[in-house]
C-alpha cells in the first residue's frame, strides 16, 4: 500500500454508474485501513433529475465534495460546458487533497475529466469497465478510449475488454480482468415480493396487468429526431400485446427532453408508470418482477441476463457489445417492435434463456477488486512510460 492508511477518492456523477459501484464503494469505506472519500456532481445533485445524493447519504455514504455542473440546456454544446466546470473543481479537490488512488467508472465525458486531472497530477486511478465497444458511433467509444490511455490502471469485466485495450496500446500489466462489479447485488440484495415492487411503484397489482416491462431509453445523437416516435412505437406495442410499462427517464446527454416530453405525454392516456429514480433494491426487485426489459439501456446487456430477462434493444444503442442470447436487437418501427417482443415471448426463446449465462462475470467480481486495491503499490502506477510500439 501507498502509506499507512490508504486514502482513495471515488467520482461519480449519475445514479446508474454510483449503481454498478457501490458495492465497491461501501467495502472500501468499511475498511479502516481505507480513507474513503466520495465525490458528487451532476445528475446527483439536479433535483428535477431525481437529486440521487440523497440514495447515496442513504447508503451510509459521506459525499466529501459536491460539483453542480449541469446547466439548464439540452444542446452538446452545454454538455462540454458542463466538464469544463467539473474540470476545474476537480484540479482543486485533488490538489489539495492528493489521494493516494483515484476511481471512476464508465464512458461519460466526466470520466475523461478525471483522468486527464489525476494524469496531469502525477495521481494514480483507476478505470472501471474500459475496453468496451459499441457500433452505434456515439461519442461514448472514443470517450471511453481516450480515458484508458490517462488512466493508470484497468479493472475490466471481460477478456474482450482486455484485448480491446491491448490493441489500443495498454501495457497488459496495467489491465486486470475481475468481472463487472455490478453484478454482486444480484446475490445480496433480498428479494422483494412482487406485490410489494408494484405497490411501491403505485401499480395495481389487481388490475389485470398480466406481465410487466421495464423500458428505459437514452438518447442517441444520430436518433434524436426519431426518439419521441421509438417511445410512442415502444409503449403502443406493449400495451398492445397485454404489458404495463415501467419507464424509467432518460439520461442527461443531449436530446433527454424530447424522451422526457414523450413519456410525460404518453403517462396519463397508456399503461404506462413513469419514474425519475429508483433505489436499489427497489430497480433490482423490478427487474426481478418484470416479464421484459426494453429500450437501450446497457443493463438489458449488463445486468438482466443474472436474472435471466428477455431484453429487446431497440435502435442503434448498444449494436456491437458483448451480449448474451437474453438480448434481441430490434429496429424502432412499430412491426420491428412487435416480432422482437413476440419473439421474446416465444417458448423456444425462453427455453435458451433459461439455459443462458451472464458474460460479463459470476457476481464476485467485488472481492477481486478490493484486493487488488489493496495489494498494488499504487504508486508504481502514475507515470505511464511504456512505448506502444515495444509491446
Amino acid at each position: 500500500m501507498c502509506s499507512n492508511k490508504l486514502k482513495i477518492m471515488a467520482f461519480t456523477s449519475i445514479r446508474s454508474e454510483y449503481d454498478l459501484m457501490s458495492a465497491l464503494y461501501k467495502k472500501l469505506a468499511l475498511d479502516g485501513e481505507v480513507d474513503f472519500q466520495l465525490v458528487a456532481s451532476g445528475t446527483h445533485l439536479v433535483p428535477a433529475m431525481g437529486g440521487s445524493v440523497s440514495e447515496i447519504e442513504k447508503d451510509g455514504f459521506r459525499v466529501s465534495y459536491r460539483i453542480e455542473t449541469l446547466l439548464a440546456s439540452d444542446s452538446k454544446a452545454s454538455r462540454i460546458k458542463s466538464a469544463a466546470i467539473l474540470q476545474s473543481a476537480c484540479v482543486d479537490i485533488l490538489s489539495n487533497e492528493t489521494p493516494d488512488l483515484v476511481i471512476f467508472a464508465g464512458d461519460r465525458e466526466d470520466v475523461l475529466i478525471y483522468a486527464s486531472v489525476c494524469a496531469f497530477l502525477n495521481i494514480p486511478s483507476i478505470h472501471f469497465f474500459g475496453g468496451d465497444h459499441a457500433k452505434d458511433g456515439h461519442v461514448d467509444n472514443p470517450v471511453r478510449h481516450a480515458t484508458s490511455k490517462l488512466a493508470s490502471l484497468h479493472f475490466v469485466s471481460t477478456e474482450e475488454h482486455k484485448r480491446r485495450l491491448l490493441a489500443i496500446g495498454e501495457p497488459e500489466g496495467r489491465i486486470f480482468v475481475i468481472g463487472s462489479v455490478a453484478l454482486d447485488k444480484f446475490l445480496n440484495e433480498p428479494v422483494v415480493p412482487r406485490s410489494e415492487v408494484l405497490q411501491h411503484l403505485e401499480i395495481d397489482a389487481e388490475a389485470g396487468y398480466r406481465k410487466i416491462a421495464v423500458l428505459i431509453f437514452h438518447p442517441v445523437d444520430s436518433e434524436r429526431e426519431r426518439a419521441g416516435a421509438y417511445i410512442h412505437n415502444m409503449v403502443s406495442v406493449l400495451n398492445r400485446l397485454g404489458y404495463h410499462v415501467c419507464a424509467g427517464m432518460p439520461n442527461s446527454d443531449p436530446g433527454n427532453r424530447i424522451i422526457r416530453d414523450a413519456l410525460i405525454k404518453l403517462e396519463g392516456s397508456s399503461s404506462l408508470t413513469v419514474y425519475e429514480n429508483l433505489s436499489r433494491s427497489l430497480f433490482i426487485n423490478l427487474l426481478r418482477s418484470a416479464d421484459l426489459m426494453i429500450g437501450n439501456s446497457s443493463a438489458g446487456l449488463l445486468e438482466a441476463p443474472s436474472i435471466p430477462l428477455p431484453a429487446v434493444n431497440v435502435g442503434e444503442r448498444q449494436k456491437g457489445r458483448l451480449a448474451s442470447s437474453n438480448v434481441i436487437f430490434s429496429g424502432g418501427s412499430v412491426e420491428a417492435i412487435i416480432q422482437a417482443v413476440q419473439h421474446a415471448e416465444s417458448e423456444g426463446f425462453l427455453s435458451q434463456l433459461r439455459r443462458s449465462s451472464n458474460p460479463y462475470g459470476d457476481g464476485h467480481s467485488v472481492d477481486r477488486a478490493y484486493r487488488l486495491i489493496k495489494e498494488l503499490e499504487c504508486s508504481n502506477y502514475a507515470r505511464k512510460p511504456e512505448d506502444p510500439l515495444e509491446s
